[in-house]
């Protein structure tokens, strides 16, 4: 029984297959006996626009999408160019800046891991895990804008955390940039 339906499932594709062939021959055949009709002008028009019109969407379609991946590679480099600048920029950082910050008028001094985790807030972080550990902190977050985290980074230096390790990884699949690093009131 099964060979039977075997054979039958061959012979019915084989049908539509011949009949696909046939139908595709037959527009072939009409396709080709109105050009013969057409004077040799007309076919020459018709080959030379035919031409033009592969060369224009050909090449537009070639200019976009090189065009596209310029711009990507160059957002690209700017994005890189900026972290490297604002790693750079470490240390022209006033030190005292969050010391001062934090003491105005007198009051109390703000615990160091509230101290960073709101700053890494007000940044656009959210989520972060955040650890005191004696003089240093210890975070950890992830986020899928290198903007978001370079301006993270750039602010925490700004108010005078240095950087003692940093650690920094994108995933492949996500594109989320995950950070880890321990840094230190100066």
């Amino acid at each position: 029984m099964k060979i039977l339906q075997r054979r039958t499932k061959r012979s019915t594709t084989m049908l539509q297959t011949s009949a696909l062939s046939a139908r595709m021959t037959g527009y072939q055949n009409l396709l080709f006996i109105r050009w013969q009709a057409l004077s040799s002008r007309d076919q020459l028009a018709l080959l030379l626009l035919s031409a033009f019109l592969l060369l224009f969407i050909g090449g537009y379609g070639g200019y976009s999408i090189h065009q596209a991946a310029n711009n990507s590679k160059s957002e690209y480099q700017e994005q890189v160019a900026d972290y490297f600048w604002l790693r750079a920029q470490a240390g022209n950082i006033d030190s005292n800046a969050l010391a001062a910050a934090n003491t105005a008028d007198g009051a109390e001094l703000i615990p160091a891991a509230s101290s960073v985790n709101a700053l890494l807030n007000n940044s656009g972080i959210v989520d972060a895990q955040v650890i005191a550990n004696g003089d240093t902190v210890q975070l950890s977050f992830n986020n899928p804008s290198q903007a978001v985290v370079s301006a993270a980074l750039g602010k925490l230096e700004q108010q005078g955390w240095q950087f003692t390790q940093l650690s920094m990884q994108q995933d492949l699949l996500t594109k989320a940039i995950q950070v880890q690093a321990t840094v230190t009131s100066s």
